[in-house]
């Protein structure tokens, strides 16, 4: 499927950009956003001799996506941008979307392909009939590229029958478990199975061979240690005493096996967040993150051995919740805790490692009021890739050798003039029952306090057990419209999850309702601050930020003028039953789907609204959209619907052309329909 182009082009037309002189500002195009990102997803070896990516092919104008392969084993002196030694581009209709480089020279792709076929039920999609929707796949590279050969997908359960094992070739999905580090050839990779299963296997990079490890299933699932690929917990859901309960084994240093720990039992319904971080190496102590004790994630100590928790946590933070911990990879400190991570408006490392620590505030010194995140490093730390961002400064690439040179790689957008950006911060209001919520609050580009903004944008999340984060937004629909002289809220309504249990947990049963007032008393709170006029506001979410518009069309006394929903949720019967077929999902989130449902309340509609959904959505079925649109067309006046044409739910399945019409649609229909 692959084939090499020519690496002078490559870097030719890659890795220039056009300057940014202009002496008034403009908006940014729609097409700024729409085009691929010139670089993405790179990532460099752990022994730090080469990195890949995955870059916009050459002369496609960033509407295809190539893989791309540095060779980083020289001194890397360049005056300019480091160009990339190799390209491949793709063939056919496999698309490129993200890439890990690994050891022994090898790299694995992931790539996303559109499929219309019968499916079986196997995977998300229809159990009969033909399905439209994106097959994703891993290949796995060589050296410079020479080879990108395609992963078996999994082998199906003894006796499934070959409708089944059809199904499974084309939706089983392989992921990398462990990375090894110690190990010089292989690595632990995860491939799903037919009854939605998981299997373990020891791959070979240098030989190909695999080695069968173990196997899960939707009641019992592995952790896979880093350090030897042996298994470090199992996690086993049972039916005890009338409850579905989470029970926790782990490794007992002491005895060599895996024991029970009850401490760590709770019961599903209960939902408490419990992730085992890691074991402090040389001890009977382990690294386990959880909600258990506090609103916030907050990181405790656990002994396998007494069975007890730390009576205090060993990290914590006092506003946000603790999202992971880095551990040392090098042999002579394996294990050791470097940092950990904190979900704050972005995600944000607080090292304990002195020479990381230092690593890290040297760079943000070089590049203040942004964003920098150290993402891959070899062990002797004289090789980081890192990254630099902000919510007004598209992701770019590059490398600290020897801790005192910076090597560029290249920006993922520098044809965009950031001048024309808008700068995002946190911000908490208070909603009607005196909850407080935190929200992601874009101003346009060049705001001067006590000025009025055109307009206003609510922009609720999808999920909704997801958030917003204030890095850069490159679906343009934050920036695309800041440029334009809007102000965006982002509301972290309840619901929410990654703001605290008490935020996410008042989501449960209250769509369309509390998590919708929550949506509504950010829009008064902007006309409030003085920030735009009450006539001058609108809401436009994705998934269920598209129930929401949904939600907020047919609301009464609504303080939008009109509502935008893409592929949004309409029918909350339906989207309960989907999620509740499965009998633990249904206790753990099934239950909580409850609310006011749009589609049982078109006749109550009071604004306009445009809806747009694509055609190879199988998260959020097309007929949500349909069904909506059809109940309203005829009773309000300007509501509009268009289907967009082999677009997925998730961004990775969008296609350039997606996301620029969206971007110009939504802009007509606010300036004209919603008077903006």
């Amino acid at each position: 499927m692959m084939k090499r182009v020519s690496i002078a082009a490559a870097f030719a037309t890659i890795f220039t950009g056009s300057a940014m002189a202009n002496s008034q500002i403009e908006p940014v195009k729609a097409e700024d956003f729409s085009k691929f990102p010139l670089i993405s997803s790179a990532s460099m070896s752990l022994e730090g001799d080469m990195m890949v990516a995955v870059i916009t092919e050459p002369d496609s104008d960033g509407e295809k996506r190539a893989a791309a392969y540095w060779d980083l084993s020289g001194d890397l002196n360049t005056d300019g941008l480091l160009a990339p030694d190799y390209v491949t581009k793709s063939t056919g209709r496999s698309k490129f979307f993200a890439a890990t480089a690994l050891k022994q020279k090898k790299s694995i792709w992931f790539t996303v392909q559109p499929y219309v076929g019968a499916l079986q039920g196997c995977g998300e999609g229809k159990t009969t009939g033909s399905t439209k929707k994106y097959l994703q796949g891993a290949y796995m590279g060589n050296e410079n590229l020479k080879k990108i050969d395609e992963m078996p997908a999994g082998r199906a359960e003894i006796g499934a029958s070959k409708m089944l094992e059809r199904c499974f070739e084309l939706v089983g999905e392989t992921s990398i478990a462990s990375s090894l580090p110690l190990d010089p050839e292989n690595i632990i990779i995860s491939r799903q199975t037919t009854n939605e299963g998981v299997r373990f296997y020891k791959h070979n990079l240098r030989t190909g061979d695999e080695e069968f490890l173990v196997k899960g299933d939707d009641e019992e699932s592995f952790l896979i240690s880093n350090k030897d690929g042996s298994i470090v917990a199992r996690l086993r859901l049972d039916y005890v005493d009338g409850e579905w309960r989470q029970f926790h084994k782990l490794y007992d240093p002491t005895q060599g096996e895996i024991t029970e720990e009850p401490a760590l039992t709770y019961e599903i319904k209960d939902r408490y967040t419990l992730n085992i971080e890691g074991r402090a190496e040389g001890t009977n102590q382990y690294f386990i993150s959880t909600d258990k004790f506090s609103d916030k994630v907050a990181v405790y100590a656990y002994d396998v051995v007494s069975n007890e928790w730390s009576d205090q946590p060993v990290l914590a933070h006092p506003d946000f919740n603790i999202t992971s911990m880095i551990f040392s990879q090098r042999a002579e400190d394996f294990g050791a805790p470097l940092g950990f991570n904190y979900a704050a408006e972005v995600s944000k490392t607080y090292w304990l490692d002195p020479e990381m620590d230092s690593i890290q505030k040297g760079l943000e010194a070089a590049y203040p009021d942004k964003h920098v995140n150290l993402q891959d490093w070899t062990a002797d730390r004289n090789k980081i890739l890192f990254t630099v961002s902000a919510s007004n400064l598209p992701p770019a690439y590059f490398i600290l050798k020897d801790k005192t040179k910076v090597v560029a790689i290249g920006s993922s957008r520098p044809w965009i003039d950031t001048e024309a950006l808008g700068k995002t911060e946190l911000v908490y209001y208070t909603a009607r029952d005196g909850m407080k919520i935190p929200g992601l609050l874009t101003m346009p580009a060049g705001y001067e306090e006590g000025e009025k903004a055109r307009g206003a944008i609510i922009l609720p999340h999808g999920g909704p057990w997801a958030r917003d984060s204030a890095g850069f937004d490159s679906s343009g629909w934050t920036q695309y419209f800041a440029s334009r002289g809007y102000v965006i809220l982002q509301p972290q309504y309840r619901g929410s999850d990654g703001w605290g249990r008490e935020l996410w947990l008042a989501g449960d049963g209250e769509w369309g309702q509390k998590m919708q007032d929550d949506k509504d008393d950010g829009a008064a709170w902007l006309v409030q601050q003085g920030y735009v006029d009450a006539n001058k506001i609108a809401i436009h979410g994705y998934s269920y930020g598209g129930f929401a518009a949904f939600a907020a069309s047919v609301r009464p006394n609504s303080p939008y003028q009109c509502a935008i929903a893409g592929a949004g949720v309409s029918n909350l019967q339906k989207i309960a039953n989907n999620w509740g077929s499965n009998r633990i999902q249904r206790i753990y989130q099934g239950n909580t789907v409850k609310g006011m449902d749009p589609l049982q309340n078109t006749d109550k509609i009071n604004i306009p609204i445009m809806i747009y959904h694509g055609d190879y959505d199988v998260r959020v079925p097309l007929f949500h959209s349909r069904d909506f649109y059809n109940a309203v067309k005829d009773r309000q006046p300007g509501t509009e619907y268009f289907v967009l044409k082999e677009m997925g739910h998730q961004s990775n399945k969008w296609l350039p052309e997606h996301k620029e019409k969206v971007l110009k649609e939504m802009e007509r229909f606010l300036t004209t329909t919603c008077g903006m």
